[in-house]
């Protein structure tokens, strides 16, 4: 029986779809997402209302933490597409690689993180962060650099204004504050609503609303690839596309309840609290289309952390064709 049904698919795959009604294979793409965060809510919706399966793509998520590692499996080829911050793109660039990484399709477009603190104040400025112990984010990664800018801009020096703790790793940083470390801590969601729920800490501002629009997370892939797969790169695209417009229409409650499968240990309530946030704050990118003016933006926050060497060419690391034909097309 399976050597006959092999045989029949065989013979059915050599013949036009149009005269045997057969659908080609569909292609397989794999993401390296940099990290498992609701702030990714349009890429789950897609995969859950099979919107890469519309396009005719075979997707296969796998969580990579660290953009480092995440640029190393695309430049080695474990994965077709990164899913992790245009600065990675840039660190790649400036080191000489050869094989160029192209940023495709935004997904979010502002910073996602919070700024928590322990105690409860009527009326927070920034200016009490002076002399306090602070836990950021890693060196070079965007979280820190977006809290030192926005830092800046409240005219408070991080190395100098207060004790800044920034050598715990990401995924510790919560339970360390938790534990007791530091007064003050940068923070994703859905830690900051929980933290809030639970009474360890309290949300005093938005470093996303804080810092203005950026290129914070993007889907990029070698150019070689594009080259090679610009058909496949399309519909992927068009499939981001759809989820972004489906989390932009409905509610956060069944943006919460479609993408729950991916927080199981998350409290459906915290879940759509968090979900609320980011809409409200405009975190998820309406469409996929990086504009100059963003990237501009990322730049400038770059520099000021000392992270940049030279300005990265937008025409260059940048390629909008397939998010705005999406857009043009749906």
């Amino acid at each position: 029986m399976k050597r006959f049904f092999a045989l029949g698919l065989a013979a059915c795959l050599a013949l036009f779809a149009a005269l045997t009604g057969c659908s080609s294979t569909s292609e397989k793409i794999r993401i390296g997402e940099v990290t498992r965060s609701l702030f990714y809510a349009p890429q789950y919706v897609a995969l859950e209302k099979g919107f890469f399966k519309e396009e005719g793509l075979d997707v296969e998520l796998s969580t990579i933490p660290g953009g480092d590692k995440v640029m190393s499996a695309l430049l080695s080829g474990g994965i077709e597409v990164a899913l992790v911050g245009s600065e990675t793109s840039i660190y790649v660039s400036q080191q000489g690689a050869a094989d160029v990484v192209v940023n495709f399709a935004q997904l979010t477009q502002t910073d996602g993180t919070f700024l928590v603190a322990r105690n409860k104040t009527d009326s927070f400025s920034f200016e009490q962060l002076k002399g306090s112990v602070f836990l950021g984010q890693r060196k070079g990664g965007m979280p820190q650099m977006v809290g030192e800018y926005v830092l800046g801009k409240h005219n408070i020096n991080p190395q100098s204004d207060l004790e800044l703790i920034q050598n715990i790793e990401f995924k510790n940083i919560a339970s360390s504050f938790a534990s007791g470390t530091g007064e003050f801590v940068q923070l994703f969601e859905p830690e900051a609503s929980r933290f809030e729920q639970e009474g360890i800490g309290h949300v005093v501002a938005s470093f996303g609303k804080e810092s203005g629009t950026v290129p914070y997370t993007v889907y990029m892939t070698k150019q070689s690839y594009i080259d090679s797969n610009p058909s496949a790169i399309q519909k992927f695209t068009n499939a981001v596309y759809k989820g972004q417009q489906w989390v932009a229409s409905h509610s956060a409650k069944e943006t919460a309840e479609v993408i729950g499968k991916y927080f199981e240990q998350i409290d459906p309530q915290i879940l759509e609290n968090a979900v609320q946030r980011y809409l409200e704050q405009g975190s998820y990118a309406a469409d996929p289309v990086l504009d100059e003016q963003e990237w501009n933006q990322l730049q400038e926050i770059m520099d000021a952390a000392g992270e940049l060497k030279q300005r990265a060419d937008y025409t260059k690391l940048v390629n909008t064709t397939f998010a705005k034909q999406s857009k043009e097309g749906n």
